[in-house]
């Protein structure tokens, strides 16, 4: 994901779609069956972000309209940094299906700030920082209930939230001025590398830090929730049978199995859905030279993949998340008919 998607994203261009030079100097030919793949791809990905930029928006709105915003800060976050991420791919996208021609000083900035796709890197940075946040704050809020019930405070998950957002743009703004140039008309952002051994480390440090510790973090917390969640129901089980369970307490944990079982959704979905692109830029790394289309549609159909992640999350909250779900239930027109 994050700037190592933007790098191979650029190498692509700097490998494909240009056909002309690499940061080192190499002279490359370009398939030309490529250009339409490239095409036919950022059309598919202006179509990913209008219709992510819809449901995320969608969503979002249930979210404010069944009062579920204040108890749930980080997962309104979620898809405020989903929404901000979709919205620039439509845009961004759309702008390179007109193939730019960039100048001296307009052009660089240009470069920079939409072709180079930082916008759409932070939003998924982001996004991963704060899913992380919330896999945290559900084994808080579950395994240590009485412990997060006295110290968690709202300030805190207002300031996680905020977190995610500056971590994200700091980190991905630093890369972006360090490896970006625009040359010849074209631009080449997170490709300028003063070695390969800073690339390799660059991408170990990526692959490290947002997959296998955020896996790392979502099998723990989960595994130890789904736990909990089986010894509280069994609990529960047994003081039915002695006639001594309340209500009230029933329906709290409950709605603490519901949130959290949306919420493995989601991170299950995020693991499988960025494994092709890093299994992709495992072989890239491997195999350092391909220039055919094979490598061009490997490259655009796993990144397509991991942007479908942002554009289907939505449906996983309106499938598990009960408050959300019927919000969404009262705006069909039919459903409004029959009652």
């Amino acid at each position: 994901m994050t700037n190592e998607s933007s790098n191979a994203s650029r190498l692509s261009v700097a490998m494909t779609t240009t056909g002309m030079m690499q940061i080192t100097g190499e002279n490359t030919t370009t398939p030309p069956s490529s250009h339409g793949v490239e095409f036919y791809f950022h059309c598919a990905l202006v179509v990913i972000g209008v219709v992510g930029t819809a449901t995320n928006g969608l969503i979002l709105y249930a979210l404010v309209a069944s009062k579920q915003h204040k108890k749930h800060v980080l997962i309104v976050n979620q898809n405020v940094l989903d929404l901000f991420t979709c919205f620039f791919m439509a845009v961004i996208y759309s702008l390179k299906l007109g193939n730019v021609h960039l100048g001296r000083s307009v052009g660089y900035w240009l470069c920079t700030l939409l072709l180079s796709e930082w916008l759409i890197y932070c939003g998924s940075v982001g996004a991963v920082i704060n899913l992380a946040s919330i896999t945290v704050e559900r084994y808080l809020k579950v395994v240590h209930s009485t412990w997060s019930k006295t110290k968690l405070r709202g300030w805190m998950m207002c300031s996680v939230a905020a977190f995610s957002w500056i971590g994200a743009f700091t980190y991905q703004t630093a890369l972006l001025f360090s490896t970006t140039a625009v040359i010849d008309g074209t631009c080449y952002a997170y490709t300028i590398w003063s070695s390969d051994t800073a690339r390799l480390i660059q991408f170990s440090y990526s692959f490290l830090s947002f997959y296998v510790i955020i896996l790392l973090i979502f099998i723990f917390c989960y595994w130890r929730i789904l736990a909990d969640i089986r010894r509280r129901a069994s609990v529960m089980a047994s003081h039915a049978a002695a006639g001594s369970s309340t209500g009230a307490e029933a329906q709290y944990h409950k709605m603490q199995s519901n949130v959290s079982k949306t919420m493995l959704f989601v991170c299950s979905f995020y693991a499988i859905s960025w494994l092709p692109f890093y299994i992709y830029m495992l072989n890239a790394k491997l195999n350092p030279k391909p220039r055919s289309l094979v490598h061009v549609t490997g490259f655009y159909a796993s990144l397509t993949i991991t942007f479908l992640y942002m554009c289907t999350n939505p449906f996983v909250y309106a499938i598990k998340f009960d408050p959300v779900k019927e919000v969404l239930l009262r705006l069909i027109p039919c459903k409004k008919n029959n009652e």
